[in-house]
């Protein structure tokens, strides 16, 4: 019985740990509730935070009509739930891509209408939070926007879910700060996003902090998703990664695919091929059916009086 009740805790809370509790429950709109009870955000039909694990697919940028409509196609048949896009592109470089701003937006509201997909899609800018709201289903905060205030402050009346990223040296401390900023400005429909954070590794882009997901899902109520893409910067490493979150309690993921990802305008390097992210979906199912399966005792356990 016990040795059960320590693997339901696969895809649950950790234990409350006193410092934590001191820590983070000073941001009450998204700490831990008193019932103990999770957030569930309804992004475009779709609940995240749910019994569902929500997996969000889509290039880096929007390049044309054909490019996204080819990948809303592919990343829904595989099982992708929502689909991500950048319309606009906040780009180290000024001579990089920087997207196609409004007409990027009116392609994701195409590809929507065809497949059914919802949509998330970056927000940069308070001045452009009323623009991107008339065509996203869930805006996204970036990981350079997560302590960009007047932003957040205006994703408080935008009537849309956000999708808050972890700034890349954001402590966890910070980063609920954040999702607070948004909720003391009147929207609670906050969706936390692990990216990876800047360390000393150079082998990979980022640094994947995996122990992030169950201490959030510890002490807040928000649901807490994993972007393994720009954790990983490396195509090969996305499937395992995003394992790896599936099986700390992640409610879902957001991956960056493409049809062509050596083509790609913007972030080829860590961008599944349409195969490759049909086959990571294949490879996540075993994981997703220990997870529903330790999440619900089992007829005999119920028969004989619960667990220990």
């Amino acid at each position: 019985m016990r040795h059960y009740s320590r693997l339901r805790r696969i895809a649950g809370r950790a234990i409350m740990n006193p410092k934590w509790n001191g820590q983070f429950s000073r941001f009450d709109l998204v700490a831990k509730a008193s019932d103990g009870m999770p957030s569930v955000v309804c992004a475009g039909g779709v609940e995240i935070g749910g019994a569902d694990f929500v997996v969000m697919a889509g290039p880096c940028a929007v390049e044309s009509e054909r490019q996204l409509l080819q990948t809303a196609e592919a990343v829904a048949a595989a099982g992708a739930r929502i689909l991500r896009g950048g319309a606009y592109k906040p780009r180290s470089s000024p001579y990089a891509f920087q997207g196609l701003g409004l007409d990027g937006l009116k392609i994701l509201s195409k590809a929507r209408a065809e497949t059914g997909l919802a949509i998330v899609t970056e927000v940069m800018g308070e001045e452009d939070v009323d623009l991107v709201a008339e065509y996203a289903d869930l805006m996204q905060v970036g990981t350079r926007s997560m302590e960009n205030y007047a932003l957040l402050e205006r994703l408080g009346g935008c009537g849309r879910p956000v999708l808050l990223k972890r700034g890349m040296t954001a402590t966890l401390e910070e980063f609920l700060q954040s999702a607070q900023v948004i909720a003391m400005n009147g929207n609670p429909q906050i969706v936390l996003c692990e990216r990876g954070i800047r360390t000393f590794e150079t082998a990979t882009r980022n640094t994947l902090d995996i122990a992030a997901v169950p201490v959030l899902k510890t002490v807040s109520r928000l649901p807490v998703i994993v972007d393994p893409s720009h954790a990983a910067g490396v195509r090969t490493l996305v499937p395992v990664l995003a394992r790896a979150a599936a099986v700390v309690g992640a409610d879902g993921l957001i991956v960056e695919v493409h049809p062509s990802p050596d083509q790609a305008m913007s972030d080829g390097a860590q961008s599944l091929t349409f195969r490759g992210f049909s086959d990571m979906m294949d490879d996540l199912q075993p994981y997703l059916d220990l997870r529903k399966a330790v999440q619900r005792p089992s007829p005999r356990l119920v028969a004989m009086g619960g667990m220990d």
